[in-house]
């Protein structure tokens, strides 16, 4: 079965994100802006993430544009050790993830491990927001999974 069949099969909800990796935040911006724009700037830094079994921290610069519900991400690594720094400095750039946002992240950390994938990228940030990247050999992009409430980290809940 065909992995995004097989990834289907698991009942996870649709993708919600599509995230690239870049090394000019500007240029792609200036690149994508005409058809997923406008886009917004944040610091996504991360401090004290779980890295491949290592606490790790990362200055990253984020631009988020659309595409109807789809949220299109642009990663620019500044400094520190994560993801996109192995894919900067590997010569990649481009399309790096697909991002799932769920209820419980671990829930689905456990069930996509049945299927191959293993998580190297791990941060609760508290009781209601928290984030894995999961990968998987014989498939090209990183999954991300994310449980936060649609009004953001640390809302209140009902």
């Amino acid at each position: 079965m065909p992995e995004d069949q097989r990834l289907q099969a698991l009942g996870l909800p649709p993708i919600d994100q599509i995230g690239f990796v870049v090394k000019d935040l500007d240029a792609w911006i200036a690149r994508f802006d005409p058809v997923f724009g406008p886009f917004s700037l944040m610091n996504g830094s991360v401090d004290g993430a779980d890295f491949r079994g290592r606490r790790e921290d990362v200055q990253l610069r984020l631009g988020f544009g659309r595409s109807g519900d789809v949220e299109i991400e642009l990663i620019e690594w500044q400094s520190g050790v994560s993801p996109h720094s192995e894919f900067i400095e590997s010569g990649r750039e481009g399309m790096h993830h697909l991002r799932f946002r769920v209820e419980d992240t671990d829930h689905w950390v456990e069930k996509l491990a049945a299927i191959g994938y293993t998580p190297f990228w791990y941060k609760r940030w508290n009781s209601d927001t928290v984030f894995a990247y999961l990968e998987n050999p014989d498939f090209p992009l990183c999954l991300e999974l994310l449980q936060m409430p649609q009004e953001g980290a640390g809302a209140p809940q009902p």
